[in-house]
Parts: C-alpha cells; structure tokens; sequence
C-alpha cells in the first residue's frame, strides 16, 4: 500500500497530524486497536494553556522549567507555551466542547505545578471529548484511510549516502499478514508505555511500540529513564487502570494514611497535594512502605456532594459502581506509570534522526518536559508539534513529494508463514515477569543494585522472546511482548546511566 503520509497510532497528536495532512496528500493511519483506544481517551484533566487575562505565558514557561528540574529545553517550552492558545482554539474550532462559565468564559481547572488555573476541560473525560472531535471529522476527510487492528511491525530504512532514510513500515494487518506500507513521510504517535510496569494508568495499547521500532531502526532515543508515576490511581480489585484525575486534588482533596492523617504535612508542607507529581508520588511510596499499608485515600468528601458530582461525573460514576460514593468517604488510591517523559529524540518539527521520520505526542522526547512533566501539559504538546510537523511538511513538500516511493526489499517480513504458537503461556508468562521486575526494580525509588538485578532478568527474558519471535508466526500480541522488553531494557540502560536524581529519576545508593 502506498500513500503521501503513513500515522502510525490515532490518538490527538496522530488524528491531529492526518487532519492536516490531509489537505496536501493521500494519508493512512494504522492503529493496532480500535480508534477509541488510546491514552487521549483516558485523558481526563485537561489541556494547560494560557486562556485568562490574569495568566501569562511567562508563568506557564516557569511552571513548566521547575517541574522539569532543570532539563527542559528553554526555547521549545515557550515556542509550545505561546502557540497553546491558538491550538486550543482550534480544537474548539473543530467541535471540541470545553466547560464553560456562565459568563462564556472557558471554566479553567488548576493542577499540580501550575501556579493558575490554566486548564481547559471537559469535566474529568477531555480526552475523550477531544477524539470524540478528531475521529468524526477524520470520518469526514475522504483523503484519510483509517485502518484498525493493524499494528506496525517495523519500519523500512534505507541507509543514503546522506544518512537513515525512512520509506515506510512493514505491518500486520487485521488477517495476520505482514503488508509493505510504501510513504513518503512516516510518523510515529503511539502513545507511551505504561504496560511495561504492573501499575499503570495506561490503556493496554500502551506498549511503547514507537520508542520500539524507532530504536531498532536506528533512530535517535533519549530520556528513558524518566517515567512519571501518577501519584493517585484507583486500587480496587474490580477496577484496572482507572485514574483519579489531579483536578480532584487541584479542587481541593487531600491525601490521607487509614488512620485519616493528613500525611503530606510531613513531605510537601509548603504545596502539599499541589506539589509536582515526583514529589507527590515519592511521598505516597514513602507512607505506603513506612506504614505497610496497600493503599492510602484521597479525601474531597468535606466539598459540597453536588459540586462532586457535576465537576467528576466520570469519577463519580466509575467509584459508586463500586460502592465507593466519594461525596461520603475518601477514595482508596495507589501510585501508577502514567507517562514516559522520554522517548524518540525529536527537533522542533517533531522530526527525528531518520530522514522523513516523525514522532509526536508521548512518543516523541522533544525537550519540553525534561525530568517531569507538568500536568496538562501532553495534550498541548501533541497539538502544537502536529502542526509543527505539518508546517514542516508544507513547507517542503515539492522536494518530500519527489521522494522515492518505489522500494524492493527482501527478508523474513516479506512472509508470515511460521508454526502457530499453541501455548499463549509462553507469551503471558513473560509478559508478566517483565512488568513485575520494572515495579519491583526500577520503579518510584531506585538503587543501582536493584537496577543491575533487573538488567541481568530483562535480558534473559529478551532472549527467550527472540527465541520464540524465530520459531512462530508472529502475532500482536508477540510483537507488544518483544516491544515491551526492548523498552524496559532502554530504561534500565537509561537509570543506569544517570547517577544522581533527577526529577522523576530518584536513585538510592
């Protein structure tokens, strides 16, 4: 298959990109799920942009440099933070329904780190108001061909004498044949990659296949080891991967241990539950393992029940179904892998060390959140750099469209005509031992020696996932395996490396 454009996944930044795309060539988007099944769509925050008169995009860039502890890039976070307003503009422009005042005005919510209330929302379910948006004008676009349940295998390189050229991907479709998708420009926007640990707030599509195949294919990657635990994910039995939004606490809840104590007077006196997710997180670890306590709650049920009620619906909802009303008693809460600050190493048009290679959104490590995101600050990330990487497009397309199209490759992925595997506990087993060893190993706090530990378990397990990617035919659920053990393995490799904390990088001796 051929086309001007190839997405690979269609969350914000993916949908965002094709929409534009769209108005100069033909564009594909591949997504190895359903097109609701994303990580925009379990967004529930908001998008932080500078949409008061009383705010400013100097304020926003503070923010912004001090919860990176010192590893942003100073002229990309203003070049993102200034073009947040027309960004968010236009998705209203394409039907997005933020909250609004009685008087009109956008209703701004405030999070951790950010110093005014610069969060536009959708109560706790923006993001997915926001593909709501995006997947029914990409319906619309005839120039655009979504493709379910379509996973990228890896990507075609050609090395030039001028360096890595990408021209396309080798993918498996939804029949279990491995295609050539030819394109003269390839964009990689698959999400993060929570499912490499065993808590994660993440979507189970969550496998960082980007980051994956970028590397193997020579691509430039940095950051790895800065993996951002949201401090409040909801632990229940019942309940997977479901997130209690920050806005809970920027409203005003508290965190407290089970005898009700409001225990972040002892680590945070001064912001208490508005520090930096890092802060907050470490802190909730810390009580957890110095209490010996499997959880600990966040309370909001001192607010009025029925602001609860209209602010959360979403969380009101999902925590009554499980007979938690949080308007009457706290909600039990847990640290989760949320999002990977790092990623595939981008400029400011999202472009990466391969030739007509892109990457946005949590994929892309493009200098604007350094060693730890500020909230609501990845949406507005994936908006900007799309248009960033369409401008880029735009602006040289007569020498893009020239590229060469026609490619003759040889090699395993031409066939897909191996032994079925007959024992899914050869895929589920591993799956499992690498997502323990992360949380056990390299997870909030960490020491080198945990660190080495799991360097020697994950390359075991890496070598009986190669065994086993040799002798079957491959499925996405072998290819979201060997994904998620190249990524633990770059984190590892990347905490290693750095050997002070940083941000969300808090090493033990």
């Amino acid at each position: 298959m051929k086309s001007d454009f190839l997405v690979i996944g269609s969350g914000i930044a993916g949908l965002s990109f094709s929409l534009k795309a769209a108005r100069v060539g033909s564009v594909v988007v591949v997504t190895k799920k359903e097109e609701i099944d994303t990580a925009t769509n379990l967004a529930q925050g908001g998008i932080a942009a500078v949409l008061n008169p009383d705010d400013s995009f100097e304020e926003h860039i503070r923010d912004t440099l001090e919860s990176g502890a010192g590893l942003c890039d100073d002229a990309v976070v203003r070049m993102v933070v200034e073009n947040g307003p027309a960004r968010v503009k236009e998705l209203i422009e394409l039907g997005v329904q933020f909250v609004k005042e009685k008087n009109g005005n956008l209703s701004l919510g405030k999070e951790g780190g950010h110093s005014r209330r610069r969060v536009a929302h959708s109560f706790d379910l923006t993001g997915k108001e926001i593909e709501r948006a995006l997947v029914e004008s990409v319906g619309k676009c005839t120039t655009v061909k979504l493709l379910e349940n379509h996973m990228c295998v890896d990507l075609i390189v050609k090395d030039t004498p001028e360096g890595k050229k990408c021209l396309g991907a080798w993918v498996l479709n939804d029949e279990g044949e491995i295609q050539k998708f030819l394109a003269k420009v390839v964009v990689l926007c698959t999400g993060g990659v929570g499912k490499v640990y065993l808590y994660t707030s993440n979507p189970d599509i969550a496998t960082g296949d980007g980051v994956a195949v970028a590397f193997r294919a020579g691509a430039e990657i940095d950051n790895m080891e800065f993996v951002q635990f949201h401090p409040t994910c909801l632990y229940h039995h019942q309940a997977k991967n479901f997130l209690i939004s920050e806005a809970v606490r920027g409203e005003g809840a508290t965190l407290v241990n089970e005898l009700g104590e409001r225990f972040m007077t002892k680590y945070e006196p001064e912001e208490m539950e508005l520090a930096t997710r890092d802060k907050v997180a470490r802190a909730i670890d810390k009580e957890m393992k110095t209490t010996g306590a499997d959880c600990v709650f966040l309370d909001i049920s001192h607010k009025d029940a029925q602001f609860i009620r209209e602010r959360f619906p979403n969380i009101y909802k999902k925590c009554f179904s499980l007979g938690i009303d949080i308007t009457r008693v706290p909600i039990p809460v847990v640290p989760a892998a949320h999002y990977l600050c790092g990623g595939v190493k981008t400029d400011t048009f999202g472009r990466t060390s391969i030739k007509n290679l892109f990457a946005l959104g949590e994929t892309a490590c493009t200098g604007l959140h350094g060693g730890n995101r500020l909230a609501s600050n990845s949406l507005l990330e994936a908006i900007v750099f799309a248009e960033n990487a369409f401008s880029f497009c735009m602006a040289h397309w007569e020498v893009i469209s020239r590229a060469e199209h026609e490619v003759q490759l040889s090699g395993n992925f031409m066939e897909n005509e191996k032994e079925e595997i007959d024992e899914a506990i050869l895929i589920n087993h591993n799956w499992d031992v690498i997502r323990r060893i992360m949380w056990n190993y390299v997870g909030i706090v960490r020491k080198r020696s945990r660190l080495l530990t799991a360097k020697d378990r994950i390359g075991e397990v890496r070598r009986e996932i190669d065994s086993i990617i040799e002798k079957y035919k491959l499925t996405a659920n072998m290819l979201e395996l060997r994904n998620i053990s190249l990524v633990a393995a770059l984190i590892i490799e990347a905490s290693l490396l750095r050997k002070e904390s940083c941000g969300l990088h808090y090493i033990l001796e």
